[in-house]
């Protein structure tokens, strides 16, 4: 039984369950609830929904740096995905980027102190803190909430120049066609409840504002008996590939030279009657080369190279108020 069929048997009996699924869909792990109860395996924190005591916060002085690709490098790949962008092979393309980072606080220390609306530490493996939710489903309605767009919160009138940036308007309009039309294939009545809202992320190196909006759709009955279905259906999230999505997905194999693995894949758990779901941004990797951050950003035919350049950096950072 794969990962998807799991979960679609652990909806029918209502059993609360916890899922990551990797960017590929190629490893998608599903842990009932009731096996993760003080787990040292899996620390997790979604929404608010957690298997662990709040742990005290360590008030010694944070140490963090990190190197990232070159401009140079990022400029050939960046001109790669322009290249498919005037063949018309894509309308809009999450390129994303490895960044080597040294720590003085380990994986699980980064877990605990991190403050994000949906964080895990999976051990010897990763840690992600991510701002972005993917989709909730509660009493037959389910939600998505595409991120795209995002500024340093200090910048003059911050918050007007991202609400009027021609370029960042079409990113996200961009985004919210490709996912309402992703619900539309699950749900009926599709609709988009609010349109291009602010959120504010605090981090170690000061605020960011990023752009999110709201589209939802109505649902059968016993839809968790196919919850596994669903998920199917709508990962990859298409906040963190692009337009359309599959021509995208494989452009993006193609010029990206690293693997994604679980980082932009899907995270979420079902209570037993309502599904919460996040896209896996924000994310370190442990590897036998030391901590590794990947981030990236949406590529569009208005984009700049170095405005997205610093963009990818300006996501490296640790959500530490």
């Amino acid at each position: 039984m794969n990962g998807f069929d799991q979960m679609n048997a652990l909806g029918k009996e209502k059993e609360p369950f916890l899922f990551l699924i990797n960017f590929d869909k190629t490893d998608v792990r599903v842990y009932p609830l009731k096996e993760l109860i003080d787990s040292e395996e899996i620390n997790y924190n979604f929404m608010g929904l957690t298997n662990h005591e709040p742990t005290k916060t360590n008030h010694q002085a944070i140490e963090f740096s990190s190197k990232s690709i070159s401009y140079e490098t990022y400029l050939t790949q960046f001109n790669q995905v322009k290249t498919e962008l005037q063949k018309g092979n894509t309308y809009l393309l999450n390129l994303t980027c490895p960044s080597s980072v040294q720590c003085n606080l380990s994986l699980p220390e980064i877990y605990h102190q991190s403050q994000a609306r949906f964080k895990a530490y999976v051990k010897d493996e990763f840690v992600f803190f991510s701002p972005e939710r993917f989709v909730e489903i509660q009493q037959n309605t389910i939600r998505t909430f595409p991120m795209k767009g995002t500024i340093d919160a200090n910048l003059v009138d911050a918050e007007q120049r991202i609400m009027t940036d021609e370029k960042e308007r079409a990113e996200h309009n961009t985004i919210v066609d490709l996912l309402r039309n992703d619900i539309s294939q699950v749900g009926t009545n599709t609709r988009v409840e609010r349109y291009r809202f602010i959120d504010k992320i605090t981090t170690n190196q000061g605020d960011l504002l990023q752009i999110s909006s709201e589209i939802c759709a109505d649902l059968k009955p016993k839809w968790e008996e196919q919850i596994g279905s669903i998920l199917d259906q709508l990962t990859p999230a298409g906040s963190i590939c692009g337009a359309p999505k599959q021509k995208t997905c494989e452009i993006i194999r193609e010029i990206e030279p690293y693997e994604r693995d679980f980082y932009t894949g899907v995270c979420g758990i079902f209570t037993g009657d309502s599904l919460y779901s996040g896209v896996m941004i924000r994310f370190i990797e442990q590897t036998t080369n030391g901590l590794v951050f990947k981030s990236g950003g949406g590529i569009h035919n208005l984009s700049k190279p170095e405005d997205e350049y610093n963009e990818m950096i300006q996501k490296v950072y640790l959500p530490f108020s």
